[in-house]
């Protein structure tokens, strides 16, 4: 990586947890791999709204995706995603 971009990148990889749509996904994702259909059931949101930010997801290197026929599957791209989740909580909880 680029070390004059690292602040950047680090910056922007924090902005897509800026949002509350994208840090429900990645939550539901902790349980296991989902597709679009069953995300947007269980967080009551549009598949279409699902599918947008799973993209943001994926291009941050967040999730990933694999094909089952028709059907595309998500799931947390690595242990780093889930940390910086429980991490997150961790740091509002405190007293």
């Amino acid at each position: 990586m680029d070390n004059t971009n690292i602040w950047s990148d680090l910056a922007d990889l924090f902005k897509v947890f800026g949002d509350t749509s994208r840090v429900r996904i990645l939550y539901k994702l902790l349980d296991g791999e989902y597709c679009v259909n069953n995300l947007a059931e269980e967080l009551d949101m549009t598949q279409s709204a699902v599918s947008h930010q799973l993209k943001v997801l994926k291009m941050s290197k967040l999730v990933n995706n694999r094909r089952d026929g028709k059907q595309m599957y998500y799931s947390l791209a690595d242990d780093h995603v889930s940390t910086i989740l429980s991490m997150g909580m961790e740091h509002l909880q405190e007293p």
